[in-house]
């Protein structure tokens, strides 16, 4: 899975925010926090949850219930804005 080329990356303060070119098909930006910009930024190239997971993991302090929780519903939400090319 890769976030779509339509989908473009914007560092707001410490966060990356996905951003459609057109502003049509999600009405502007997805912004949460520093998961959503971890999850973002490995979503550039080529990867999968399992991987993301792992690498998130490896760089906190939350137990890896509450990682793949968080990384599952991040791309729940990218899924749902179309922002992912599975």
């Amino acid at each position: 899975m890769k976030l779509k080329q339509e989908f473009l990356t914007r560092t707001i303060g410490n966060t990356e925010i996905p951003v459609a070119a057109d502003d049509s098909t999600l009405g502007g930006m997805v912004r949460r926090n520093e998961t959503t910009a971890f999850v973002v930024d490995h979503l550039r190239r080529e990867t999968t949850p399992e991987s993301i997971i792992a690498d998130l993991y490896a760089g906190g302090d939350a137990s890896i219930g509450v990682v793949a929780a968080d990384v599952e519903w991040t791309l729940n939400l990218l899924r749902g804005i179309g922002a992912l090319d599975e």
